[in-house]
């Protein structure tokens, strides 16, 4: 008998663009993918999303960071959402001095997929950074 997909799950986390927040949302992300049985994604999922919540945090005034998270068939889409389209985020060299400078990098590293989205056409008025992690097992 084949087996049955699991529906797919959608979560939205709300924080505050705070010098806090990017632990919280990787803490909160990390354990979403646990109970979702999603373990081996857990790592690479908290380290993606804290580079991607500091970025909004040192890069933007935005006052409020969304993350969508959904879960579907062991694959897990991460988007991180702020109010600021008009800052255009990519991936740079960093110097082996700098101190940061290589989420983007990171990113695309380690996420099966990623990119960066304007919301509302020709005048957008937020961005999200997005990513894919796959469960090994499904590749």
């Amino acid at each position: 008998m084949p087996e049955v997909a699991e529906p797919a799950c959608a979560y939205r986390l709300s924080a505050p663009n705070s010098p806090k927040s990017p632990r919280v949302c990787r803490d909160a992300i990390a354990a979403l993918l646990q109970a979702n049985d999603l373990h081996d994604l857990a790592d690479t999922a908290k380290l993606l999303a804290s580079e991607a919540v500091t970025n909004v945090n040192q890069h933007t005034n935005t006052q409020l960071i969304h993350i969508d998270t959904l879960v579907r068939d062991r694959i897990a889409t991460i988007a991180v959402r702020d109010g600021s389209p008009d800052r255009h985020p990519y991936p740079r060299d960093a110097a082996p001095d700098e101190e940061g400078g290589r989420g983007l990098f990171l990113m695309q590293e380690l996420a099966y997929a990623w990119g960066v989205t304007w919301e509302y056409g020709l005048r957008p008025t937020s961005k999200h950074i997005w990513f894919e992690l796959r469960d090994p097992l499904t590749e």
